[in-house]
């Protein structure tokens, strides 16, 4: 037998089998299972990244909603609808709800007012007629007065007519259009001139075709005790151009304003179906 640095081969005998070591290099490191051929190497798997999708346009919703289960059916179409009560999901088909006398609802004055004229009017076949405290203007519409003409050439600024309502008093001026540049102001007072305010009108546009007139519109708030029986607004205009200054005031005796009561008629038919409105 000659040395050597290997061992001798094993000697097979018919029947048995060959033993073949393997080298620990192919055996994975987690499981010790040997690696598939070729080589020792994982098995690389492709990485698959999915491509963000933006949402549908309103086109394609639309789209979408006609072809969806519940969407509406078009012609020719057998589709059944379906109808679920309450009670098959659980719910109760009534709610109940108990009011103790604390808890009546707060009905406002006004639509108490309005029930309580709607059954006056179910027993009476006459017209009502309410009473209203408001302010009345003392004088007539100036400009429906003979003379306006003469008396605008005259002092170059004047009273058109006045309005009264709830926001408080508005009217119109007219003007003769002597350079552009004008200011129209109103003095007014509801102390009879202890203390004065100012209001600033605004321009509205030219009074005809010729633009030798312009109209101005004025505004300015009433305050609420004023709306007491008997308490007056005096009020006077004054007009501002190429430096001079231009009155009026009523010939002297201001335009004033006094709180009266006015009556009002309601037709019958009108006022029973109006109450409905305030609730």
């Amino acid at each position: 037998m000659s040395k050597g640095s290997g061992s001798a081969p094993l000697p097979s005998t018919p029947g048995s089998r060959k033993l073949v070591p393997r080298s620990l290099s192919c055996l994975s490191d987690m499981d010790r299972r040997p690696c598939r051929p070729p080589g020792c190497d994982p098995r690389l798997r492709p990485i698959i990244q999915r491509r963000s999708r933006s949402l549908p346009t309103s086109p394609e919703r639309r789209a979408k909603a006609a072809g969806a289960p519940g969407a509406a059916c078009g012609a020719g179409c057998n589709r059944q609808v379906r109808v679920r009560f309450a009670d098959a999901l659980g719910l109760e088909l009534a709610q109940v709800k108990v009011f103790n006398a604390g808890d009546d609802p707060s009905v406002p004055l006004h639509v108490l007012s309005r029930l309580a004229i709607n059954s006056d009017l179910c027993c009476s076949s006459q017209d009502l007629e309410f009473t209203l405290q408001c302010l009345v203007p003392d004088f007539s519409p100036p400009i429906e007065t003979p003379g306006f003409g003469e008396r605008l050439a005259r002092q170059l600024v004047c009273l058109e007519r006045v309005t009264c309502s709830d926001l408080g008093i508005s009217g119109t001026v007219r003007v003769r259009n002597v350079a552009f540049e004008k200011q129209v102001t109103v003095r007014y007072t509801f102390s009879g001139w202890r203390s004065a305010h100012e209001a600033v009108a605004r321009w509205r546009g030219p009074a005809g075709a010729e633009g030798t007139e312009d109209i101005f519109t004025f505004g300015f708030p009433v305050p609420p005790f004023l709306l007491e029986l008997g308490s007056q607004v005096h009020f006077a205009l004054r007009y501002g151009v190429a430096g001079a200054e231009y009155w009026d005031n009523n010939d002297g005796r201001d335009y004033s304003l006094t709180c009266r009561s006015h009556a009002l008629h309601m037709p019958r038919g009108e006022c029973e179906e109006s109450w409905i409105h305030f609730i």
